[in-house]
């Protein structure tokens, strides 16, 4: 008797926990649902790349720093920002 009290208390906080998972953050795209991660994602390394032109273009891109560490940061930031902006 005392287990089940105690289950009984627990479910209330369980249920406020899981209020998130409510609903899938994803998009339709031509009948198809995607996650909005994969989107931003996708979004992301395509700006990065043409920021890489740019900086290779105006010769500063050894200004920013050791590429390996630059750009995937830049690829997290601007996927980041994007989810930002567009989905909340």
């Amino acid at each position: 008797m005392k287990t089940a009290h105690r289950y009984a208390l627990h479910l209330p906080l369980v249920s406020c926990a899981l209020t998130g998972c409510s609903r899938a953050p994803s998009i339709d795209i031509i009948g198809s649902f995607f996650p909005v991660w994969m989107l931003c994602l996708t979004c992301a390394v395509i700006l990065a790349f043409f920021a890489r032109m740019l900086l290779a273009r105006y010769q500063l891109e050894p200004l920013v720093g050791p590429a390996a560490l630059f750009y995937p940061c830049l690829l997290v930031a601007l996927s980041c920002l994007l989810w930002l902006f567009l989905f909340r």
